[in-house]
């Protein structure tokens, strides 16, 4: 797979917890940066107070090999309690993706909600480019060995993915 194919990955699982409390954990953006060792903070713009369609946050990440940056995302999903996804954009252009342009975002996540059960199915989404992300500086660096570059950006991913999606379980199946 190369980076202008899109790479994607998807984890799902089931929690045996009611999908309104699920949708409230996956609808907490700063949630995440308590399973992650790449996202260190989150916070809502614009005076946003919560997830809504157009609804935009910043996030704070770090990565060894890249350092640290900012993203914006811009919520561009929001079907309660089905779907919550946002593309994610560099603001600084630190990457050398030029101009923000949501068409063409660095990254799109998503959640999906389906009940299923005693409670639903969790799915985790994302799809990296069109523009480029701290991922094209590293295949800069060795273009003759993208494929297995964004084969292990995707194994990290994904790894990273069922993290976040197991500690939500956790808190999602825990009695209030």
């Amino acid at each position: 797979m190369r980076y202008v194919d899109g790479p994607a990955v998807e984890c799902d699982l089931h929690l045996a917890a009611d999908p309104a409390r699920v949708w409230e954990l996956v609808t907490d953006i700063e949630l995440p940066a308590r399973f992650s060792s790449e996202l260190l903070r989150v916070s809502w713009l614009d005076g946003s107070r919560g997830p809504a369609l157009g609804a935009r946050f910043e996030g704070h990440n770090q990565h060894p090999a890249l350092g640290e940056w900012r993203t914006i995302s811009h919520v561009v999903q929001f079907d309660q309690p089905r779907v919550f996804g946002w593309v994610v954009t560099d603001p600084d252009n630190r990457f050398g993706g030029g101009p923000v342009d949501l068409t063409r975002p660095g990254a799109t996540w998503q959640y999906r909600l389906t009940p299923e059960g005693d409670g639903c199915r969790l799915s985790h989404s994302v799809r990296i480019g069109p523009t480029r992300t701290g991922l094209s500086l590293v295949i800069d660096q060795a273009p003759e060995h993208e494929e297995e570059i964004i084969e292990r950006r995707l194994d990290a991913l994904r790894e990273a993915m069922t993290g976040t999606l197991e500690g939500i379980r956790g808190l999602a199946e825990q009695p209030r």
